[in-house]
């Protein structure tokens, strides 16, 4: 079957003056109507009946199915940041590649459209069995991936929704998201992410998170928090009680990786806490010095005060 709007190899079945006629081996009752042609100026040399051909199904100028030889930025399934060439009442005209331009309809457009301007679009047919552009992403990623829980995944942010988290295209293919607090520093559309997949949801969808694993990402964060302990001379001014913004601020991590990789590095006893921050252990100390209940007390009963 000849697919539109999909990369595909098929069977050159006739040679003409015009250029080479294709078939599809899959289909058993092609008729000569089912063909598509292969313009003369993008057939191989030496191309001969019965020799297979990778090529793009679209329609042309005429509206006619046509093939060509050149894959364009976007082919179904895919998205990409193309350029607007041309803006009507109706819409806008994108560069991908191709002779004939693709049309993004003014419905398929999201917030303002603007003449040399470049957007994340994908593609889909419409009620004319046309290619269109649309950025309505949601409509065109796919939510068959091959991934599994902890595959390191590389994915372009398309949507930023305020109480749910980044919409991220992995692969320019499949649905992702990255939770509004697995996010510590802005992120913006169009910027590329590596990320972890977190869950596999059961229709498919991506939980994504920006962090390594749990266990991976203690010892990332303990290490991170061991560097800066030694640059600031064995000690940092942050300890259980302290507010999320100064641990964020100084560390660029929530307070809950904060709180468990603190406590993987006191278990391995290479840090100890007190009322004031972190301190590193001396070498030659065999235990940390107990922390004074009495402040800790007086410090929640000074708060109610």
């Amino acid at each position: 079957m000849i697919k539109l709007g999909e990369m595909q190899e098929l069977t050159v079945a006739k040679k003409a003056d015009m250029g080479v006629w294709l078939k599809s081996d899959s289909d058993d009752t092609e008729k000569p109507e089912d063909r598509v042609l292969l313009p003369k100026k993008q057939v191989p040399a030496g191309t001969q009946i019965g020799d297979k051909i990778n090529v793009f199904i679209y329609r042309d100028s005429d509206d006619r199915i046509i093939a060509t030889v050149k894959r364009p930025k976007i082919v179904m399934g895919e998205i990409g940041i193309l350029k607007v060439v041309q803006k009507s009442k109706i819409g806008a005209f994108l560069d991908w590649g191709l002779e004939k331009d693709l049309f993004l309809p003014f419905k398929e457009q999201l917030g303002d459209i603007r003449l040399n301007g470049k957007y994340m679009v994908g593609l889909y047919i419409d009620k004319s069995d046309r290619l269109c552009a649309t950025m309505n992403l949601f409509k065109v990623l796919r939510t068959d991936s091959p991934y599994k829980v902890n595959d390191i995944v590389t994915g372009t942010v398309f949507s930023l929704k305020r109480g749910l988290g980044a919409m991220v295209a992995v692969d320019g293919k499949y649905l992702g998201l990255i939770h509004e607090g697995e996010i510590l520093k802005p992120l913006r559309p169009g910027q590329s992410v590596q990320v972890r997949v977190s869950k596999v949801k059961e229709d498919g969808k991506l939980d994504l998170s920006l962090k390594d694993a749990p266990k991976l990402q203690i010892d990332k964060d303990g290490e991170k928090i061991l560097k800066l302990l030694i640059k600031n001379k064995g000690f940092l001014p942050l300890n259980d009680e302290s507010r999320p913004e100064e641990i964020n601020r100084m560390l660029g991590m929530s307070k809950g990786s904060f709180k468990k990789a603190v406590g993987r590095l006191m278990k391995r006893k290479l840090v100890f806490m007190t009322d004031k921050g972190i301190k590193m252990l001396d070498e030659d100390a065999k235990e940390p010095p107990a922390r004074r209940p009495g402040i800790q007390r007086r410090r929640k009963e000074g708060s109610h005060r």
